[in-house]
């Protein structure tokens, strides 16, 4: 009887060795409908054991098996659904498959706004305020403001957007939305149970102020650092677009001068011809003032310089002067390209910032497009007059030693952080940079590297260099690196490609060649600036996380 009623017991659902039968119904046969529903589980010897479900039920079967009533259709039914082992290599091989075709996140997850900060030198920005902010609008107003000086002074839009970021996250509006073009900024907060508040800024003017432009990237720096109240900021930005510039107008009129007479040195002009560049590119810059206060628009106004520097070069090769007309007119060429907006636009480009790129594009080619036009109107006014045929082939190089030439590019390199009214603390890294960027050209020029390719790899020396200065300085790279590639663009190849054009009128397809040449070489140097920037920053993340150290410890 024992053996009998353990049997029973053993073949009762009570009893099921599977504990997913404890919840699902056991499917019974015709001949033992007292079993077809299943209690509630009871401890017993087959739950409590450890030993293998599997080998239990063959167990309990063997004992059952001739007691059990005929075959019928539903006996070939598992006593549970579940009650066989589920294949464990084909669930492996489910969930690999499912790693290699499907993301970790959902592809539509929205992304954080402050992520946006990585890479940059506001990461992990400290929250002043907790909860909602009573002043979200004055916030705003300050951040709009702040992204409009910075603007001004010639800030990227990825610099601009991060700066907003760490302000706004540093006083604690969480759900803002951020959208830059090429002259406006559009700033939405819509806090959880509020209504949503929008607000703009249109810039309209542009200054050159690099010095300004550090400052305010030290303001945000210390607003990030969370060492800088609302009220404090505020203060301090108002302080910064009042201050006068650091270098007075007269100063900057003279390092035009300076820097046109080194770089016609530098690519081979003798001595007259770098008096005469320097007094030419001065005339050009009252030029150029006197065209801002008559409101006289910015394609115009470079025409009309680059036409004048061009005559007065022309005159003197009527005057039969000893020098290389060609070479004279580089310096004032230089000046008047719009190298930091192509610079800006490109790294906006490379960025995400498409509409601002396009923009600033648009507003560099246009420059491009009066400069040349007025090199093209001046060379047909002296051929009217009957100035005689210039040379514009004679190019030997510089006229001075590897030594003096690097000196004369540094000098040439301060002078343009003077006429950018760069920080006093700036101007000898910056040339710095600009000399070794030099050497290297100089280098892979002797190794045969083609023209197209040699500035483009300077470029990128010099765009690392500079966003491991600048990070070290408390100063956007864009400060450190525009005035360090002036001496890179090709400002002979232009009046020799404009002179094609213009006047060799049977060579028109070699000026044609030229001029796309000098665009491609613009181009690959402003690209090659940006990857520098990219390159670095892997090697530069821990600088800015230690200036923002160093200044908790003061």
């Amino acid at each position: 009887m024992a053996d009998k009623s353990g049997a029973s017991k053993r073949r009762s659902p009570d009893t099921n060795p599977s504990p997913v039968a404890e919840q699902l119904p056991v499917v019974g046969s015709s001949g033992t409908p007292d079993k077809a529903e299943s209690s509630p589980g009871t401890p017993g010897k087959a739950r409590s054991s450890p030993a293998a479900p599997g080998k239990a039920r063959a167990k309990v079967a063997r004992k059952a098996g001739g007691s059990r009533p005929p075959a019928n259709p539903t006996d070939a039914l598992p006593i549970t659904p579940q009650a066989a082992r589920p294949d464990r290599s084909q669930l492996a091989a489910r969930k690999m498959l499912r790693r290699l075709v499907q993301g970790e996140a959902p592809p539509t997850q929205a992304m954080n706004l402050v992520e946006r900060l990585a890479g940059s030198p506001f990461a992990n920005p400290t929250v002043q305020v907790g909860g909602p902010d009573v002043g979200a609008r004055r916030t705003l107003d300050f951040a709009l403001s702040l992204a409009e000086t910075m603007f001004r002074y010639g800030a990227g839009a990825l610099e601009v957007e991060t700066s907003i970021i760490a302000v706004t996250a540093a006083f604690g509006l969480d759900n803002i939305e951020v959208d830059i073009t090429n002259q406006s900024v559009v700033l939405n907060y819509s806090a959880k149970d509020q209504t949503p508040t929008t607000v703009l800024r249109v810039v309209r003017s542009w200054t050159n102020n690099y010095a300004g432009l550090t400052r305010v990237h030290q303001l945000v720096t210390d607003i990030a650092d969370g060492g800088v109240d609302r009220s404090e900021a505020i203060r301090r930005l108002e302080e910064i677009t009042h201050r006068p510039k650091p270098f007075p107008r007269w100063m900057v009129t003279a390092a035009f001068g300076v820097f046109a007479a080194a770089i016609v040195a530098f690519i081979g002009g003798g001595p007259l011809g770098s008096l005469i560049s320097f007094a030419s590119c001065i005339g050009v810059d009252l030029l150029s003032r006197q065209l801002g206060r008559w409101r006289v628009p910015e394609f115009f106004a470079t025409a009309t310089s680059a036409a004048l520097v061009t005559f007065i070069a022309m005159l003197m090769w009527w005057l039969e002067a000893p020098i290389s007309p060609a070479l004279v007119v580089v310096g004032g060429i230089l000046l008047l390209l719009p190298t930091g907006r192509l610079v800006s636009a490109t790294q906006d480009a490379i960025n995400g910032f498409p509409v601002t790129a396009a923009g600033r594009f648009l507003s560099a080619f246009l420059v491009f497009a009066g400069l040349v036009s007025g090199i093209a109107v001046a060379l047909v006014f002296g051929k009217l007059i009957g100035v005689p045929e210039l040379d514009v082939t004679s190019s030997e190089g510089s006229l001075y030693p590897l030594p003096v030439v690097a000196v004369l590019v540094f000098v040439a390199i301060a002078m343009i952080c003077v006429a950018e009214q760069t920080d006093l603390s700036l101007i000898i890294p910056t040339s710095l940079i600009g000399t070794a960027g030099f050497l290297l050209y100089s280098l892979v020029v002797n190794l045969g590297v083609g023209y197209r390719l040699a500035p483009a790899v300077a470029a990128v020396l010099i765009g690392m260099l500079a966003r491991v200065v600048a990070l070290r300085m408390g100063a956007p790279q864009l400060v450190v690196a525009v005035p360090a590639v002036m001496f890179l663009y090709p400002g002979l190849t232009i009046f020799r490609s404009m002179y094609d054009l213009t006047i060799e009128t049977d060579v028109t397809g070699a000026g044609a060649i030229g001029l796309f040449n000098a665009l491609t070489i613009i181009l690959a140097i402003a690209g090659g600036v940006v990857l520098g920037d990219n390159l670095a920053r892997p090697f530069t993340k821990k600088l800015s996380s230690n200036e923002r150290r160093r200044n908790r410890r003061r």
